[in-house]
């Protein structure tokens, strides 16, 4: 009997070929609308979905494949003899392959200002529904969706004179993950537009943007996805202009990187080191801003990655140059600073988006047996209901360097204690079990330096034992949140020693 093909594609790219390659096999192409229409403008013999069905196209092209004559030939099991009566009492005819792909959804709901109306009309009905049947039935029909698979289908056809079950059965996997993700596209689309903001099930989509070497140890596999319509500034949409591939730790060590040099408006460095900021600086150029960066810690930037705000030029690329650094990340690099780094042979140089909305996202933190999601922490010192609590106020110099050391601490791995002097910090604790302990990190690290700092909490004091060995380390001014039972403890402590203490009334966690 001869084999039969539906044809029906949104995107175009290889199909008149694919399709004419079908039919010098002796395959009977089927096809609808705008399909058709291309196919047959290249003398490629076609056959109406409407001569098959003996009903015409309806509802503007809403109904036209949702049909027992092409159902009922996609999914009848072949050696069911049942199934076979069945078809030959109704005149029905098996169709043997599929190839279909849907409704640009994805790109209708991306244009700025689509309507409602507009998205829905590119919800696909009969294109899910024959995929769907010819990936259930892949014992028997190939059902086609990436045409990146057209030339292993028709090279099987040549050799073997049929598509092989395996390959066949591959298919059929990807085309489940294509509706899924397509349907998953559209329950968001709709669950945004009626703002429910924790349905009853999370339905999300991720497209494969790369393997990876390896995980966080070179024993582990790992991939980098990325999420359909998220936003452009950010590692999944990074344009790689130099040096080898990315590495798991690589793309998560860039995006701490990318998420604290954003807090900034003024030109500022961050080099970031195991998820946390070993070095960040503001300046009046970006230069400045990054030798800030760089003296704030030489030692742990080593093998650093460094996040910039502004257009990398030929004297910052020369000083970054002097340095080993895994990823370099700006907005853009000048032609002499690209001459410059592209010296190194593995430096990754990295563009991304920083003139781009960056609207507010779901964070999503897996745990074994499943997911934590939350909204991101956009909070920032503009947004804070700040309280001097102190008998001292704070000094001009003092609000500057303690508005700087807030919004570095707030991506700081907690308990954190940031340390901060002339726009740039001095001493970094992060991660430890108590905050005394984090604050003497910090400490250490600044040294003599500390004297006359200020020191920034993510959290309140539970006591005010940090206030007194940021006292006896000559800090002079503190920001943290305030909300301990015990708060007029360390109020008292910084009034002992003539601290400046202000309250946010917000906290920032960061696990």
């Amino acid at each position: 009997m001869k084999k039969r093909a539906i044809i029906s594609v949104s995107n175009k790219k290889g199909i008149v070929t694919f399709a004419k390659q079908l039919a010098e096999l002796g395959v009977e192409i089927i096809s609808t609308g705008g399909t058709k229409r291309v196919l047959a403008e290249h003398g490629i013999p076609v056959t109406s979905i409407s001569d098959v069905t003996n009903f015409p196209e309806i509802l503007d092209g809403r109904v036209k494949t949702l049909h027992p004559n092409i159902h009922g030939g996609l999914l009848a099991v072949r050696d069911d003899k049942t199934h076979q009566q069945q078809l030959q009492a109704h005149n029905i005819t098996p169709i043997d392959f599929v190839v279909v792909n849907l409704y640009p959804f994805q790109e209708t709901i991306a244009k700025p200002n689509v309507t409602l109306m507009e998205a829905i009309e590119q919800i696909d009905i009969g294109g899910p529904t024959m995929l769907r049947a010819a990936a259930k039935n892949h014992a028997y029909v190939t059902a086609v969706v990436d045409p990146a698979d057209y030339d292993v289908v028709i090279e099987q056809l040549k050799q073997y004179g049929e598509v092989l079950l395996e390959t066949r059965r591959a298919l059929a996997a990807k085309v489940f993950r294509h509706t899924a993700a397509y349907d998953a596209m559209i329950a968001q689309y709709l669950t945004n537009v009626v703002g429910e903001t924790y349905p009853e099930t999370m339905t999300m989509t991720f497209v494969k943007k790369q393997s990876l070497r390896y995980g966080e140890n070179p024993h582990q596999t790992a991939a980098f996805y990325e999420r359909p319509l998220s936003s452009p500034f950010s590692m999944a949409a990074a344009k790689q202009l130099h040096g080898k591939e990315l590495s798991y730790n690589n793309i998560n060590d860039a995006n701490a990187a990318l998420q604290i040099v954003a807090e900034f408006t003024e030109p500022a460095a961050v080099a970031v080191k195991h998820m946390n900021p070993c070095g960040v600086g503001v300046g009046e150029t970006i230069a400045e801003a990054f030798q800030k960066a760089y003296e704030a810690d030489p030692t742990s930037i080593f093998g650093g990655i460094v996040a910039l705000n502004r257009e990398v030029d030929e004297q910052t690329a020369a000083k970054l140059h002097d340095i080993f650094l895994e990823i370099v990340i700006a907005p853009s690099f000048t032609e002499q600073a690209l001459a410059i780094l592209t010296k190194k042979k593995n430096i990754r140089l990295l563009t991304v988006d920083f003139q781009s909305e960056r609207k507010q996202e779901p964070f999503f933190v897996s745990v074994r047996g499943g997911l934590l999601v939350q909204d991101e922490d956009i909070y920032t010192i503009d947004d804070a209901n700040i309280q001097v609590v102190t008998e001292r106020q704070p000094t001009e110099e003092e609000w500057a360097n303690l508005t700087f050391a807030w919004r570095v601490v707030k991506h700081v791995k907690s308990n954190a204690i940031v340390l901060a002097k002339d726009g740039m910090t001095i001493g970094v604790g992060a991660g430890q079990m108590n905050r005394v302990g984090a604050a003497k990190i910090a400490i250490e690290q600044a040294g003599e330096n500390a004297n006359g700092a200020v020191l920034a909490s993510d959290a309140f004091f539970p006591m005010s034992d940090t206030v007194e060995v940021a006292a006896q380390a000559g800090v002079t001014a503190i920001i943290q949140p305030g909300g301990s039972i015990r708060d007029e403890d360390s109020i008292q402590k910084a009034n002992e020693y003539g601290i400046a203490m202000v309250f946010t009334g917000v906290r920032h966690f960061k696990h």
